[in-house]
């Protein structure tokens, strides 16, 4: 089967279909809304064809046009078609109209029209009820129309030759695309969610937004956001939180700010500012040309002391303690460039942090598996 948009017919699809040994092979292409089809055949047409619906809201709705021998006549009816017991419901017959004009101020009837000259049977396919959510079907059952086709024809249905340029149409925008944005963009994306084989445990969410050297001059701040809890400063130097790993939802222990003109003093801090057993979170902000800290961050879990000279933004999660754990990152950017958003989730109250022991939480999945072993 080949299905051609009316826009391009020069970029026809060609579809195999599920189950083609099947009686009734089935093909299932994706359309766009508020345009015309057509579909042609790469043998005889079938005499019983089901347009199904699927994924369509209400009063969403695409034009079809199949292809059949010029001296075909038809039955389309349309019906609710409920999948749990196969019954047809509100059953519905198609009328024939002598134009496509007439169909297109019709589309919201019963209605079809076949060209004879071009062997095509035009039809609108037009969600009449809602959908729950993101069912395939709407509320009141799978809508669907039936062609039933009565020819002695065996020949090839392939109407292309005869379809276009008569049905061409010009390529037209349905829904314009939104203005560009010319500041840094809220809420775009989608946030990371945490999927663990271990659901008992504690996440912190922690989110920084760097921006690049444009941004900064435009005045976009640098933010390190902790359990939704944002951390904003705008002015270039290096932002440090420290943060309780043992601590649910989150407790900030220390918040320092290091100015540029300041900055050497964050050598200091981190050596023997730190107090143990705790998460550090580190962004900067403007070109700092001189970052002595890379060897100072290996403690911190950095595997190797990096180079920092010169960077657009660096970003650095770490732990102070006995422990490195996984999590521990370091991100940068080159000279004049931002690191953009980014999101990270760092496991809190783990045993390796040295958390007090926590009160045991009942795990029902284990209470389960220990019955099911003893009832075997």
């Amino acid at each position: 089967m080949t299905i051609t948009r009316d826009e391009y017919p020069s970029n026809p699809m060609v579809l195999r279909g599920i189950n083609q040994k099947a009686a009734f092979p089935q093909y299932q292409p994706v359309v766009m809304l508020e345009k015309g089809y057509t579909i042609h055949w790469n043998g005889p047409a079938p005499r019983t064809t089901f347009l199904y619906l699927v994924n369509f809201n209400k009063n969403d709705w695409i034009r079809v046009g199949l292809c059949y021998p010029s001296n075909t006549s038809f039955q389309v009816t349309f019906g609710y078609l409920q999948r749990q017991n196969g019954s047809l419901s509100k059953i519905e017959e198609y009328e024939p109209v002598h134009s496509l004009e007439e169909l297109q101020r019709k589309q919201s009837e019963r209605k079809f029209y076949f060209d004879s000259s071009t062997g095509l049977l035009f039809l609108y396919l037009k969600a009449k009820s809602h959908r729950h959510g993101h069912s395939y079907c709407s509320s009141q059952g799978c809508e669907r129309v039936k062609i039933q086709a009565a020819t002695d024809s065996k020949d090839i249905s392939n109407c292309m030759a005869k379809a276009y340029p008569q049905y061409y149409r010009k390529p037209s925008v349905v829904k314009r695309m939104p203005a560009m944005l010319t500041g840094l963009c809220q809420g775009c994306g989608t946030r990371q969610v945490v999927f663990t084989s271990d659901p008992h445990k504690s996440y912190l969410p922690v989110q920084f937004q760097s921006p690049d050297k444009a941004e900064t001059q435009r005045g976009d701040p640098s933010v390190i956001s902790v359990n939704g809890t944002d951390f904003t400063f705008r002015s270039a130097g290096v932002l440090l939180l420290v943060v309780d790993p043992c601590s649910v939802p989150f407790r900030l222990t220390e918040k320092t700010v290091f100015p540029l003109a300041d900055v050497s003093r964050i050598e200091e801090y981190l050596k023997t500012g730190i107090p143990p057993r705790s998460i550090v979170l580190l962004s900067t902000r403007g070109e700092i040309k001189q970052l002595n800290i890379s060897h100072l961050l290996v403690p911190l879990g950095l595997a190797k002391p990096a180079h920092l000279y010169d960077k657009g933004s660096t970003i650095f999660l770490g732990f102070s303690g006995n422990f490195k754990p996984s999590w521990t990152k370091l991100f940068t950017s080159p000279a004049g460039q931002g690191l953009g958003v980014l999101e990270q989730f760092i496991p809190l109250q783990l045993d390796e942090y040295g958390c007090p022991r926590a009160t045991t939480v009942r795990r029902r999945d284990l209470e389960l598996l220990k019955q099911a072993s003893k009832a075997h």
